[in-house]
């Protein structure tokens, strides 16, 4: 049996999408640029995207840009606001427990003339809405926060957060990062308060190279790639219309029923959770209730190093991730995990099982058996 549990990482691609790019690669093959019918063609299957996506978000359709994916959303964002607004301010704020894909931006400002300020987490990994009132400023241009931590499960309160940042300081732009929480939950950015939101398409059934960022009408910003103009210049290059097209099909697919994909998330994770931590010397990190993400869990193993138990699970056809997939080839000390308080001899025994709308309990409960089997052989080994 196989069971793939690393869908934070990435997930498989839904039928819709990937029928949808294969007619785009095959037949429907037009540059949207090209002023003939094949070019028309092209530029429709965009403009349907935008609808449907627009749709889930209960937005304009202008307000949407297309990208490669959440690290390029993420860096337009952030680097784009910068530059268009450093005449009114060089201070930002964001969290200690971002994702590489704004914390490297950041520090790319920050090596650039601008002030930062971090955020700190409580146990939880929940960041303090009175110390974001009282960090806010007069010069502050930009606040990132991610909506749901990557590698806990945090869901942070962007909503009290948004209310606060427009209270203190209208002028302050409000970036999202909702890579791990878009098809997850509801997400409307009128509600929220936020003038840029970041989603990723592979994280729901979407294809990899695809992704989109949310810029409310009229917000400052500048593009991070210059070209040929496409996407009214905030965006250029050719557009990856295969790509952009699987993403609509994706976010349709993935907010049909969406409430009953949640709760049969949370079910699978409330049952992995129940039978993990039986085991000897388990952990489970952050929140474990329908307060935290429907499809991630942080597991620490106490004496068995997280290369081990991935690998060890990996022979048995079990995939999961060692924190962050996207940084899991260059082993690192977590962020999120320090600035959570675990101690020192689990941040290298932390492991991150995560779920979707296709994982079944089968596979879960195929885990936790492999599980309960090899834990405490590794744990005796390693007393040795």
């Amino acid at each position: 049996m196989e069971a793939y549990l690393d869908n934070s990482a990435t997930t498989r691609c839904c039928k819709e999408a990937t029928d949808k790019m294969v007619e785009l690669l095959t037949m429907d093959y037009g540059n949207p640029s090209s002023l003939h019918m094949k070019g028309v063609v092209a530029e429709k299957y965009i403009n349907e995207a935008k609808k449907k996506i627009a749709k889930t978000l209960k937005c304009q359709e202008k307000e949407l840009v297309f990208t490669s994916g959440g690290t390029e959303s993420n860096n337009l964002a952030i680097i784009g606001s910068a530059m268009a607004n450093h005449r009114a301010g060089k201070h930002i704020i964001t969290t200690k427990v971002e994702h590489a894909s704004v914390s490297n931006p950041v520090k790319y400002l920050e090596e650039n003339g601008f002030e930062i300020t971090y955020l700190g987490v409580d146990k939880d990994g929940i960041i303090s809405l009175e110390e974001l009132e009282n960090a806010i400023r007069e010069d502050t241009i930009l606040v990132s926060i991610m909506q749901v931590n990557n590698e806990i499960g945090a869901v942070m309160p962007v909503e009290e957060a948004g209310k606060i940042i427009k209270k203190v300081n209208p002028n302050t732009l409000f970036h999202i990062d909702a890579i791990q929480s878009y098809g997850k939950m509801e997400i409307y950015p009128k509600n929220l308060n936020c003038d840029l939101l970041s989603v990723s398409g592979h994280k729901i059934h979407g294809p990899k190279g695809s992704g989109f960022l949310y810029i409310k009408d009229k917000t400052k910003i500048k593009p991070i790639i210059y070209g040929g103009g496409q996407q009214k210049g905030m965006r250029s290059g050719t557009e990856n219309v295969p790509a952009i097209a699987g993403l609509g099909e994706a976010a349709t697919e993935i907010y049909t029923d969406l409430d009953s994909k949640v709760d049969a998330m949370y079910a699978l994770k409330a049952h992995f959770i129940e039978e993990a931590t039986k085991i000897d010397g388990v952990t489970v990190n952050g929140r474990i209730g329908r307060d935290s993400a429907p499809h991630i869990v942080s597991v620490s193993i106490e004496g068995v190093r997280a290369e081990v138990i991935l690998h060890t699970l990996e022979d048995k056809n079990i995939y999961v991730s060692a924190g962050s997939a996207c940084s899991s080839n260059k082993p690192a000390i977590s962020a999120t995990l320090k600035s959570i308080g675990l101690s020192n001899n689990l941040l290298d025994s932390t492991v991150r099982f995560s779920f979707c709308v296709d994982t079944t309990m089968q596979e879960v409960d195929y885990a936790i058996e492999v599980m309960q089997d090899v834990i405490p052989k590794l744990q005796k080994y390693t007393r040795r």
